[in-house]
């Protein structure tokens, strides 16, 4: 009788984390943000424990399911609706290289030293600091990195192509909302913007899902679906 009560509470366990992982979308998989990480071991804690708890009913496990996902669910429709409140909870990416050059202070920000960024670049496949023009790193402590023209892939040199200098690309709008400090940063103002949005037949950044701006390439605008 144990064993096959054992069964039902892992079997109305594994239902319900089934069922509110495909509510919950694929960020509690891959877990992009601290807060992502936390819940789900949470979450896991809290269905291991009340399966092996004899006290524990199949409705309590549900009723714990239930609730976690609840406020999980309500953290994530904040952080989607309210732009202002997502560096609070997921955090924000930081530049540690920028242009090849180390930024030390972001480093220390997010409590990064020289050999467990060189461990994250080695894990890209990237072996001196000299290869890279811009890492950053992730709200979920990866890094992404834009190699040296000269050193990515395929090398430059095996072509004796001279060099050129790379840019990385600048969000302008992000759902619908103006970054007016990126964009005045990027040396353009809002008589720009507009006269961009009028070329793709925009009327109102609202409109607008994503507008990203690179030096050397110009812009990219994707609008919203309708």
């Amino acid at each position: 009788m144990e064993y096959g009560s054992i069964f039902i509470e892992l079997f109305v366990g594994f239902l319900a984390l089934l069922v509110l992982t495909k509510m919950l979308g694929k960020t509690q998989i891959t877990q992009i943000t601290p807060f992502d990480f936390i819940s789900s071991l949470v979450l896991g804690e809290l269905v291991g424990n009340a399966i092996y708890d004899k006290d524990i009913t199949y409705f309590t496990i549900l009723y714990t399911v239930f609730l976690w996902g609840t406020l999980i669910y309500v953290i994530e429709w904040i952080t989607q609706k309210f732009r202002g409140t997502r560096k609070l909870l997921e955090g924000s990416p930081s530049i540690v290289i920028h242009h090849g050059r180390i930024n030390r202070t972001n480093l220390k920000k997010n409590k990064l030293d020289l050999n467990q960024l060189q461990n994250l670049l080695r894990q890209k496949g990237i072996f001196s600091l000299r290869e890279v023009e811009f890492a950053i790193l992730e709200t979920n402590g990866s890094i992404s990195v834009l190699q040296k023209s000269e050193y990515s892939q395929p090398n430059r040199e095996d072509f004796d192509l001279r060099p050129f200098k790379e840019h990385l690309s600048i969000t302008f709008i992000s759902d619908g909302k103006v970054d007016w400090g990126n964009l005045k940063e990027a040396g353009f103002n809002d008589e720009w913007l507009y006269k961009v949005l009028k070329e793709h037949r925009i009327d109102h950044p609202e409109e607008v899902l994503i507008l990203e701006w690179k030096q050397d390439e110009g812009v990219f605008l994707h609008p919203m679906d309708h």
